[in-house]
């Protein structure tokens, strides 16, 4: 499978990017995570030709693990900007909507790139907690004028949906991806999403494509205990509205016999499966800590047939999907909502 894609305007990513989300303040629920050891797994991946990261704002430490990659890089004596791609989110506080301005888009801009250590940012995802707040597309001319000024490289969307994704669009923003929640359990861009941004050669960017962990041999088989994460928080909820644990019970044995069969693991399979969907572009993985390098590495050494590819489409079709558009439930459900952190800015 190829592993690269490069856009019109010359700039290239990986398809299966370096998601770092994992390595948030906010994530971890059972204790701290080694960040030299994640670093190491850095620098692995790099070797290895993986050199997409994915990172946020909102990501407590995050833009500054990354800066201490881009400075170990640098002490290197070969390190150029483009030898990695590091792609981050611009997401104001949701109570901070209502007062964004240019100032603000600036400051924070300007933030990541401090703590990054880059000279511009590669990709700025542009994410608005509440579309019924007004300044959305002022914001998103903002960030287009930044780029124009030459501090942001590209502009994508993260979260949003057909609608606002046509907004843009329309409005003349150049919007080459767009970050969507995607797996066999949240199929919610297949109902337009996928469609309209293949159409205008906007890529979908997947994320919780691994359910955080749930699609993997460890749940092979067991009963739901706890989350291990606050990624598993918010994955058991789709779950729940999706197969339920019976079904992914159900699931994971033949996910188990796909993989056998390439001597991959089932998140090599489940990756695999997205990554063919019309439309997508990458999928972001968690990398923790450098245990997860080589597992990563596999997911582009096979290819599903097309058997396997129908028979897991055939099983997950026997199930719904929560309702809605993309990140719907997210923006309107007390229940989804409940588990969600809206005012992170640092």
């Amino acid at each position: 499978m190829q592993q690269k894609i490069r856009l019109a305007n010359g700039y290239t990513f990986n398809r299966v990017i370096n998601g770092c989300w994992q390595l948030s303040a906010e994530h971890n629920l059972q204790g701290k995570t080694d960040v030299d050891d994640a670093l190491q797994g850095f620098h692995e991946l790099v070797e290895h030709g993986f050199t997409t990261f994915d990172c946020a704002d909102i990501y407590t430490g995050v833009e500054e693990i990354i800066g201490r990659f881009v400075n170990e890089l640098k002490a290197t004596g070969h390190y150029q900007e483009e030898d990695i791609q590091v792609h981050t989110k611009f997401v104001p506080d949701k109570s901070m909507l209502s007062k964004v301005d240019r100032k603000y888009v600036e400051r924070i801009i300007d933030r990541s790139l401090q703590r990054m250590h880059r000279e511009a940012i590669d990709l700025v995802q542009f994410h608005w907690w509440d579309f019924n707040v007004a300044g959305m597309m002022d914001t998103a001319f903002e960030l287009a004028r930044l780029q124009k000024k030459g501090k942001i490289r590209n502009i994508g969307m993260c979260n949003m949906d057909t609608e606002r994704l046509k907004q843009m669009v329309d409005a003349g923003i150049n919007v080459v991806s767009n970050q969507a929640q995607y797996s066999l359990f949240d199929r919610r861009p297949e109902r337009s999403l996928l469609k309209y941004s293949a159409a205008h050669n906007i890529y979908t960017f997947a994320y919780g494509t691994l359910a955080g962990g749930f699609l993997s041999e460890k749940y092979l088989g067991k009963e739901y205990d706890r989350p291990e994460t606050r990624s598993q928080v918010k994955y058991m909820q789709i779950i729940e509205d999706s197969l339920g644990w019976d079904g992914l019970q159900k699931l994971l044995p033949l996910l188990k016999e796909i993989a056998a069969t390439h001597q991959v693991s089932i998140a090599n399979v489940v990756t695999q499966y997205i990554l063919n969907q019309p439309g997508v572009g990458a999928v972001m993985i968690g990398i923790r800590s450098s245990r997860h390098v080589a597992d990563n590495l596999r997911t582009l050494e096979f290819e599903l047939s097309a058997d396997e590819m129908q028979a897991i489409r055939e099983f997950i079709a026997q199930y719904p999907t929560p309702a809605g558009e993309c990140y719907e439930l997210e923006r309107t459900s007390p229940r989804y909502q409940g588990i969600i952190l809206t005012d992170l800015d640092h």
